[in-house]
């Protein structure tokens, strides 16, 4: 059994959605109140997903020059620095924590914006000859049970050595034009598992209804793409592939496209349906939506309640 101790985390995207505040600090590195209430950056959050689940290295793709900053950050206080923290030993605690989780970092950058599969396949050296989990940089994922989102996936992928598992949540067809989606065929469906038939990026509806319907799903319902996977490293033969020979979409080598290649060449293709949520960072709605479920899931949640419940009485006196 291969065990899974590697994350490539993709951070090298524009940030577009996020203009102007991603032209003063990229948006991975935009601050949030995390759970145990402690501001952190959105990546660190994502990172912390990972360890938590198991990984024992971090591979970051970003865009050219950017090491240099997650360095400055991810490293413990200077001794100058920690006396200004005299007192504070939570704040040293921290500091160690940060030194801890910049020794299990590695860089790799995509120097253009070819998409997210050409992102992912910069990896292609840090990941080596092991299995891998894969994250968004601006998705923070809450699970609903003990075990992370991406433990759960990683679980599977150990148990049953696939080639690949993908974390799917059962979505509703007017959202599919936001989502990769699988049509799967049943493995256990009383825990969600399912092999993969056909994977397709962000289907019509009357496609979706023609090629991805998954049985046992209520209708009007596809499994989408949660926003992790787990990879053997045959994901990079499906995307040198596409890049060897130009397959794009819309101008770019698309992950999905890889997936799907990955699909028909091996018979360990799965999807698991995670037990827990996603909150999208690069978008404004969803960097506030994704503040507040933090909050909510956290050590001030009755604090927060209780704004809430101030804020909107408020709104209606209004």
């Amino acid at each position: 059994m291969a065990k899974v101790r590697k994350a490539v985390i993709t951070a090298a995207g524009r940030g577009t959605r996020q203009y102007p505040a991603s032209t003063a600090v990229q948006k991975e590195m935009f601050p949030m109140v995390d759970r145990d209430g402690l501001t952190k950056p959105v990546i660190q959050i994502i990172g912390e997903e990972a360890i938590d689940s198991g990984i024992e290295e971090i591979g970051i793709i970003t865009q050219a020059g950017e090491e240099k900053e997650y360095r400055e950050y991810f490293r413990r206080m200077s001794n100058e620095e920690a006396r200004a923290y005299r007192g504070k030993d939570w704040a040293i605690l921290e500091s160690e924590k940060l030194g801890a989780f910049g020794d299990r970092l590695h860089f790799a950058e995509q120097l253009t914006p070819e998409g997210f599969g050409h992102a992912v396949y910069q990896a292609k050296k840090f990941v080596g000859d092991e299995p891998f989990l894969l994250l968004l940089g601006d998705h923070i994922y809450i699970s609903d049970i003990k075990d992370r989102c991406a433990r759960q996936l990683i679980k599977v992928h150990e148990q049953y050595m696939l080639d690949a598992v993908t974390g799917v949540q059962p979505t509703v067809e007017r959202l599919l034009h936001l989502f990769g989606t699988i049509k799967g065929q049943p493995i256990d469906a009383n825990k969600g598992i399912y092999k993969a038939e056909l994977i397709i990026e962000k289907p019509s509806i009357e496609l979706a209804r023609e090629k991805l319907v998954t049985p046992m799903l209520p209708a009007g319902n596809y499994l989408s793409h949660f926003g992790m996977h787990v990879f053997s490293p045959r994901i990079f033969d499906s995307l040198e592939f596409l890049i060897q020979n130009n397959l794009r979409e819309k101008g770019e080598i698309q992950l999905t496209a890889a997936q799907e290649h990955l699909r028909q060449n091996t018979e360990k293709y799965w999807a698991v349906i995670t037990q827990g949520q996603r909150y999208d960072t690069g978008i404004p709605y969803g960097l506030m939506e994704t503040q507040l479920a933090l909050a909510l899931n956290g050590i001030h949640r009755t604090e927060i309640c209780e704004a809430i419940a101030r804020i909107l009485a408020m709104q209606v006196k209004n």
